[in-house]
């Protein structure tokens, strides 16, 4: 049973959020701050957090790092500002996607529905998964792991299927909106930034050095592939 936390300070979203959220499937957690959401993400299970921005206490890009440190468990961010670098800066720090204030309900169960699937499927251990190896890096499919040189890389889910995507195509340049169309599932509009602020995080999990990546190269004005690095 999924269990979702969510986070803001308007006691009215709240309980907007939880009538959209209206499933017998479904628990829900409810923090009004950062400090809060961080506290109850410490100590439960959680599948999912929706978090506003701007709190009073502990804003949510703040709470997102803490939860970080901790946890990959996907985060949507709830945000009345619909400028690129906010939402930038939110993908920076850890969000797996973000709604826009004022969010349409329909929006909202669809994007909660996506991310549930993702990670609970990535977090299930299925067997029959492929392993990919390309150089020093490995990814299990059956476990959902990932490694570089034999050290776990802690990956978010939706990291993990940019990745995978990449190594079952060694070689094979993908655009960032045909990336963002098979991995996120949706109309890749303005899709461009999302998907550079994953391949950043990536790198900087897989690489030795990101700034002079081994693996996953950019090819300029056309988008990025996994380089054919044959294994040591």
């Amino acid at each position: 049973m999924p269990n979702i936390l969510i986070c803001d300070d308007d006691r009215d979203i709240l309980s907007a959020l939880k009538i959209y959220l209206t499933n017998p499937d479904y628990v829900i957690f409810e923090a009004e701050n950062g400090l809060e959401a961080v506290d109850i993400a410490s100590r439960e299970e959680l599948h999912l957090i929706l978090m506003d921005i701007m709190m009073p206490r502990m804003d949510g890009i703040a709470a997102m790092a803490k939860i970080r440190e901790f946890s990959n468990v996907p985060v949507i961010l709830l945000t009345a500002k619909s400028e690129d670098s906010d939402k930038i800066l939110g993908l920076d720090c850890g969000a797996d996607d973000y709604i826009t204030k004022p969010f349409n309900p329909t929006e909202v169960c669809a994007r909660v529905r996506s991310a549930l699937r993702r990670y609970i499927r990535l977090g299930s251990g299925e067997p029959g998964g492929e392993t990919l190896i390309i150089g020093g890096l490995e990814l299990d499919d059956s476990a959902k792991t990932v490694s570089v040189d034999g050290e776990e890389a802690a990956l978010t889910p939706k990291e993990y299927e940019i990745l995978r995507l990449l190594m079952r195509n060694p070689g094979k340049v993908f655009s960032p909106k045909e990336i963002y169309s098979l991995v996120w599932r949706e109309k890749p509009l303005g899709s461009e930034s999302t998907v550079a602020v994953h391949i950043r995080h990536i790198r900087e999990k897989i690489e030795i050095d990101p700034s002079d990546p081994r693996y996953i190269k950019v090819i300029f004005g056309q988008g990025y592939k996994m380089e054919k690095v044959k294994q040591r």
